[in-house]
C-alpha cells in the first residue's frame, strides 16, 4: 500500500471511530468492533483493493455522519441507520464478505436496540 493511501486509511479511520461517539453505545461497541475488523483485515490489500476499500468506506461513513445529524435533529424519534445493499454490489461480494454481513445484521438486529435498521428485503450496513 502506498503512502497516500496509509495516510488516507488513518484518517479515515480516525474519522469513522470519531463519528461513532455520536452513535448510541451498542451501535457504537458494534461500530467500532467492526471497523477494526475490516481495517485489520484490509491492511494488506493491494492497491486496487485498497483504493475500492477507502471509496466503499468514505461513502459509509458519509451516509452515517447524515443520519447522525438527521437523529440528533429528530431528537423524539428512536434513530434510524443503515442503507440497502443493490442486488448488483451483493453479487460482487465473496462469499466471506456475504457472511459478515449476515453476522453483523444479525447482531444489530437483536431485540432491545438503542437503534432501528429499516427492514427490507436487502440486507443493510
Amino acid at each position: 500500500m502506498s503512502a497516500l493511501h496509509v495516510s488516507r486509511v488513518r484518517a479515515l479511520y480516525r474519522r469513522i471511530l470519531l463519528l461513532h461517539r455520536v452513535l448510541p453505545p451498542d451501535l457504537k461497541d458494534l461500530g467500532d468492533r467492526y471497523v477494526k475488523d475490516e481495517f485489520r483485515r484490509h491492511k494488506t490489500a493491494g492497491s486496487k483493493e485498497a483504493e475500492r476499500f477507502l471509496q466503499e468506506w468514505e461513502a459509509s461513513n458519509s451516509v452515517l455522519w447524515q443520519q447522525a445529524n438527521e437523529s440528533r435533529q429528530n431528537s423524539t424519534e428512536k434513530a434510524c441507520f443503515g442503507i440497502s445493499l443493490p442486488e448488483e454490489k451483493l453479487n460482487d461480494f465473496r462469499d466471506e464478505q456475504i457472511g459478515q454481513l449476515q453476522e453483523l445484521m444479525q447482531e444489530a438486529t437483536k431485540p432491545n436496540r438503542q437503534f432501528n435498521i429499516t427492514e427490507s428485503r436487502k440486507p443493510k450496513l
